[in-house]
């Protein structure tokens, strides 16, 4: 399949995804914890990114320039990338992202990747 076939197949499972959690009074761009996250004293039951609808193409240039002044190699499908957009969404520190286990971190850039690559 191509490149564009593919692009257009992963949007439409993703507005058919966020039409069902609308229907059932979810957001698909807040994920719920299973196991609350303490973070600098205050408990987090769940990740917020709704902010993700308030980014601009400067808030990605800032975060591209951020992370290749730190040597990383800016690949907009990292988990670094997109732990980094999940920031500056929730006004959270990276800190708080780079604590998550394992699986919530994949569920936050999941998140972040369905947004970023959604056609309107």
């Amino acid at each position: 399949m191509d490149k564009v076939n593919e692009m257009n197949e992963n949007t439409k499972k993703m507005d058919k995804l966020d039409a069902a959690m609308e229907e059932e009074g979810k957001n698909l761009y807040v994920i719920p914890l299973k196991k609350p996250v303490i973070f600098e004293g205050k408990t987090y039951d769940r990740i917020d990114l709704t902010g993700l609808e308030n980014l601009r193409a400067a808030d990605m240039i800032a975060i591209n320039r951020r992370l290749a002044r730190m040597g990383s190699e800016v690949q907009e499908n990292s988990l670094e990338y997109a732990l980094n957009i999940a920031a500056e969404a929730s006004s959270l520190p990276i800190e708080f992202y780079e604590q998550l286990k394992c699986s919530v971190a994949m569920k936050v850039k999941t998140c972040v990747m369905l947004f970023l690559f959604r056609q309107e």
